[in-house]
């Protein structure tokens, strides 16, 4: 549902005057929000996670911040697909190279993601993203592949990634330099469905997805944090940015059946269908989770030939 002006207030973000909810966590707490008091909250099953994450207070592009952002409350989905890496590396910068599951076959994915609880307030985002050799030097390939199956650790360059509120577009945006737009975005995930539908600029489809939800296991508090490296370029200079997921309950499908995944007409359907996509590999959803999202920092890149 979209806020009336009444119920929002403005906030100043690195020179950018953006709406918020009037009353919600940002409006209250500018990222500094009291552990206590969300812990109240009946869809946040526990903080424990976040204790053990102490913020810091950084300048940033969208000014002085606190980092790492929490997201309290989530679910997301993942479809995993296997691409031509001729196709991916006309969609790469130079500096980065597919991460290949066989010669001239590396994976993508679509995700989508819905934050109930969060520092920045609740909003719903959606990527086309490229799995990734690692930016740093050294590292054996082979391993970074087993470890991106299954979902330890996975390094990405995103082409895509639209967002339903204006704050999350400029602290993504501006902030860490991902390609972020508004649009209408829905996404609903729980132990029986995942549906997802963003919008293009007319309203119509530009990329949805329906399936079954996997079978869910649960795990406690801090047994599985899995991470997510992403990469960018701010101001010319490479970035990269670290999530970590506390998964709380989560299921794969491996090569999923009845995916209803649509590619309708719009920025996401173009960058998808840039990829050549040939396979759907595994579907990963969360039905519950937790984040933490770190600013960026600078990373060293190797220019490859």
């Amino acid at each position: 549902m979209t806020s009336t002006q009444k119920d929002t207030v403005m906030v100043d973000l690195g020179g950018r005057s953006v709406a918020v909810p009037k009353g919600g966590l940002y409006d209250r707490y500018r990222m500094d929000t009291h552990l206590d008091e969300v812990a109240r909250d009946p869809r946040v099953s526990g903080v424990d996670f976040f204790r053990k994450l102490p913020k810091t207070k950084v300048d940033s592009p969208i000014g002085p911040t606190l980092t790492p952002n929490f997201y309290y409350s989530v679910s997301t989905a993942r479809l995993t697909m296997l691409a031509p890496s001729r196709a991916i590396r006309t969609r790469l910068p130079r500096e980065l190279a597919p991460l290949e599951v066989a010669p001239g076959l590396g994976l993508i994915s679509v995700m989508f993601f819905r934050y109930d609880v969060c520092d920045i307030d609740f909003y719903t985002e959606a990527a086309v993203g490229i799995a990734v050799k690692p930016a740093r030097h050294g590292k054996l390939g082979f391993f970074d592949l087993v470890s991106a199956l299954k979902n330890e650790h996975l390094d990405t360059y995103v082409l895509s990634l639209p967002v339903s509120t204006e704050i999350a577009q400029v602290r993504g945006h501006d902030g860490y330099g991902f390609p972020k737009w508004v649009t209408e975005l829905d996404v609903a995930i729980d132990a029986n469905r995942t549906t997802a539908r963003v919008a293009n600029d007319a309203g119509g489809t530009d990329l949805s997805l329906s399936v079954a939800t996997p079978a869910q296991s649960v795990y406690p508090s801090g047994e599985r944090v899995s991470a997510l490296t992403s990469y960018t370029s701010i101001n010319g200079a490479w970035h990269s940015t670290l999530s970590q997921t506390n998964v709380l309950s989560a299921g794969t499908t491996l090569v999923p059946r009845d995916v209803q995944l649509q590619v309708g007409e719009g920025r996401m359907a173009d960058d998808l269908r840039s990829l050549r996509p040939i396979k759907k590999v595994q579907l990963d959803v969360v039905t519950e989770g937790q984040l933490a999202l770190h600013m960026p920092v600078p990373t060293s890149v190797q220019r490859r030939k």
